[in-house]
């Protein structure tokens, strides 16, 4: 299963990456949290399909484009997946380049929960793979 959800985010970068919210919404559980990372301007967490796309839509609308980027392969933790990642945004005032890794957690195809962490050795340690 866990090969199957790496596939699962790769597939999603691309929808955002492409402007694919409905795909993006459709790999969410109705029930998925969010928690932002320590110091993050929008309080967590975000519980709730619903209010996980608002964000992320509010998030896309203040520049007039914007993708993500894997920085590395993605991590398999069994039912998680870890992901460094890039964020660049550009247009409308300041660029946006935001650096950090993301474990998603999946459950039956769908994310659950995600889990932004600013220390790459911190999302490690999260998922019981730190050294």
């Amino acid at each position: 299963m866990s090969q199957e959800n790496v596939e699962v985010m790769r597939a999603g970068f691309a929808a955002w990456n492409a402007g694919d919210m409905e795909t993006l919404r459709d790999s969410l559980d109705p029930n998925v949290v969010q928690r932002n990372p320590e110091g993050w301007p929008e309080p967590g967490p975000l519980v709730g399909r619903e209010a996980v796309m608002r964000n992320w839509e509010q998030a896309r609308e203040l520049f007039q484009s914007d993708a993500v980027e894997p920085t590395s392969d993605l991590i398999d933790a069994g039912d998680r997946v870890l992901a460094r990642m890039i964020w660049r945004g550009a247009g409308r005032g300041p660029e946006a380049h935001v650096e950090w890794t993301i474990v998603y957690t999946l459950r039956e195809g769908k994310i659950s929960l995600i889990e932004f962490f600013w220390d790459h050795a911190e999302a490690l340690e999260a998922v019981g793979l730190a050294g």
